[in-house]
């Protein structure tokens, strides 16, 4: 077995550190810019208090089906909420200027790898207890486990589970998964994965599946008070969390609203304390100039692509996906629109995340002319793009119907809030999608095979032999080769011209002065494009 401090880690760990080093380049340096002058180390910790966030309804505030993390079908946007509930079997650290990044055991106690990397074997920490007073076992993970294995939740584990003994109870707080295939990004991936956040059976039996997707019930440091879905979640302490003294706060508030700028008015009259993920680069300068507010840059994980639907016309045609490449002008929008705040990567990789390469060799550059003579070729191109309703998103998007109008390009667009676009997404009849594709660790359920795995609902092609490609990237256990496998699928994605990437998007995180935490007011690269805030650690000043 290998141990948790393998080579095989200390080399990811190194990678994961130099790569945040870039992004805390390219966003101005400091790992918090609060306004009016340099950060300064926060006092001690002080218990009590509450405290109100603010969520995007076209992202992490929405959460209509619920929070129970096997049936909840946004679950990857609202990690933020399943943190607070859950806790989490690990967690991502970082320093607080974003560097050496790693996962850390939670509600875990250790972990060991097979040297082959068929099996993972978790130890929990002992003496951990359910809100309901139910054990946190073995048993109780295992149950969690064989359903979120079968969730339809875009944050669902891909395991390529051993048929028999795939999910191993090996005794009261020993649990091992064996794999019919390697898995070297397990413990890496289980971040974003609903796999971390570990439910009561007893209180879904005893509640039943309604009523506990409102009030579901976990072993993180907050306990559900009410919930009114894709609205408000108010949260209290957990009085028998296991880590002694924490939470800090008494309650956590969660708020649903319409956008950045509303959610900045919030703030301004004092309805809330922080708002995560904000994206309207003229009001984040706004918020950093202003002594009121601390403004935390994330470490950019999930560049932007433009995914293109390769079964159904006219992205079938390779043609037409090659000049929607070349009418493409990604560096222009970065300096246009967004004064080069997010750093434009060629692949699914960006600065904050393990294996990041900015250039693909072969990429296919902006070149207006080649596009034009394409689209003539094709006798026309006519396409519908689509993206979240969400400020940068809309600004991405109508630049770039701007650039491939210029190619001659006819572009419709159109906005969706989430469960629109999942619906879009599972209907098959979508062209074009701007979105998001990558996460810390690729190889995460997450990550970039959720945009190119063929038997994913979110994907715009279907190519076995990509496919094989991520499974080989997954399965290799020495990072060197993994990382050679990931450069691999850059190339043939670009290759065959699949999707051109573009902005790594860096989201930004608002507090009121006084509120401190970790991924809150410190860096700790997304899990996806939202942070990993580790609310047990969250506190405020004067409360």
């Amino acid at each position: 077995m290998r141990l948790m401090k393998s080579r095989r880690h200390r080399l990811a760990l190194t990678a994961v550190a130099s790569a945040v080093a870039l992004v805390v380049a390219a966003c101005g340096g400091s790992d918090s810019e609060e306004g009016g002058g340099t950060p300064s180390a926060p006092p001690s910790p002080v218990p009590g208090g509450e405290l109100t966030v603010l969520a995007d309804a076209a992202f992490a505030g929405g959460w209509a089906a619920g929070l129970d993390p096997a049936t909840n079908t946004t679950g990857g946007a609202n990690i933020t909420q399943q943190q607070a509930i859950f806790g989490g079997l690990f967690l991502i650290r970082a320093d607080d200027d974003g560097s050496n990044a790693r996962v850390e055991p939670n509600q875990a106690e250790s972990y060991e790898i097979s040297d082959d990397g068929l099996s993972l074997t978790v130890k929990l920490r002992p003496g951990i207890q359910f809100s309901d007073g139910t054990p946190f076992d073995a048993e109780a993970v295992a149950w969690n486990w064989r359903r979120d294995v079968e969730s339809p939740c875009s944050c669902a584990p891909q395991w390529a589970l051993a048929e028999e003994n795939g999910i191993e109870v090996v005794d009261d707080l020993t649990i091992r998964l064996n794999f019919t295939e390697p898995n070297a990004a397990i413990v890496n991936s289980l971040p974003a994965s609903n796999a971390n956040w570990i439910a009561s059976p007893t209180a879904y039996e005893t509640l039943g599946a309604d009523e506990f997707k409102i009030k579901p019930v976990g072993a993180g440091p907050f306990i559900v008070e009410s919930n009114q879905l894709s609205s408000e979640l108010v949260l209290v302490k957990n009085p028998n969390y296991f880590r002694e003294g924490l939470p800090y706060l008494d309650r956590l508030t969660f708020k649903s609203i319409g956008g950045d700028q509303p959610a900045f008015q919030a703030l301004q009259a004092g309805q809330a304390q922080a708002y995560e993920g904000m994206s309207t680069v003229p009001l984040i300068e706004q918020a950093m100039a202003d002594d009121r507010f601390t403004v935390t840059l994330q470490p950019a994980t999930s560049p932007y692509v433009v995914q293109l639907n390769t079964s159904i016309p006219p992205f079938d045609n390779k043609k037409a996906r090659e000049a929607i490449y070349y009418a493409t002008n990604f560096d222009e929008i970065a300096d246009g629109l967004f004064q080069g705040q997010y750093p434009v990567s060629q692949s699914f990789t960006a600065p904050g995340g393990l294996f990041y390469h900015q250039e693909v060799p072969g990429y296919r550059t902006y070149d207006l002319e080649r596009a034009k003579q394409l689209v003539q070729e094709l006798g026309g191109l006519e396409i519908k793009l689509g993206t979240l309703s969400a400020y940068l998103a809309t600004r991405v998007m109508q630049a770039l119907e701007t650039q491939w109008e210029e190619a001659g390009i006819v572009v419709t667009t159109e906005n969706y809030q989430l469960s629109t676009l999942i619906q879009a997404f599972t209907g098959g009849q979508w062209q074009a999608m701007l979105q998001t594709a990558g996460a810390w660790e690729p190889g995460a359920g997450v990550g970039p095979g959720f945009r190119f795995n063929s038997n994913s609902p979110f994907t715009g092609v279907k190519d076995p032999a990509l496919d094989q490609m991520f499974v080989d990237a997954v399965a290799a256990t020495d990072p060197a080769e993994r990382d050679r496998i990931y450069q691999e699928i850059g190339k043939y994605i670009s290759d065959n011209a699949y999707a051109p990437f573009g902005l790594a998007f860096a989201p930004a995180n608002l507090a009121i002065e006084g509120v401190h935490g970790p991924g809150l007011t410190t860096k700790i690269p997304a899990l996806l494009v939202n942070s990993g805030v580790i609310w047990d650690e969250v506190w405020r000043e004067g409360s």
